[in-house]
């Protein structure tokens, strides 16, 4: 699947928003509470959201294949757009 995002995006994003399968979210990264991640939200478990990475071929990507479901999640994406600059070109 093509990544609903590049590099450079600014999201809006409803903190507590309610969360269903498909929606992209921004949550903590297991094992490391200070850094946030933006995943799709795939499915509902007992121990939290299974969350995966639209392109699961890219390099270096970290996704609930790795550290399992997340019960971390800060928010819902509502808003994707693009910085003044990028916009522009």
């Amino acid at each position: 699947m093509r990544p609903a995002l590049l590099p450079g995006d600014w999201l809006l994003v409803r903190r507590g928003a309610p969360v269903r399968a498909g929606d992209v979210v921004v949550a903590r990264l297991p094992g490391e509470p200070g850094r946030l991640i933006v995943k799709r939200a795939a499915w509902r478990e007992k121990e939290g959201w299974w969350l995966e990475s639209d392109n699961q071929r890219a390099g270096g990507r970290r996704d609930s294949w790795d550290f399992g479901p997340v019960d971390d999640i800060v928010g819902r994406v509502v808003l994707r757009y693009w910085p003044p600059r990028r916009r522009a070109r």
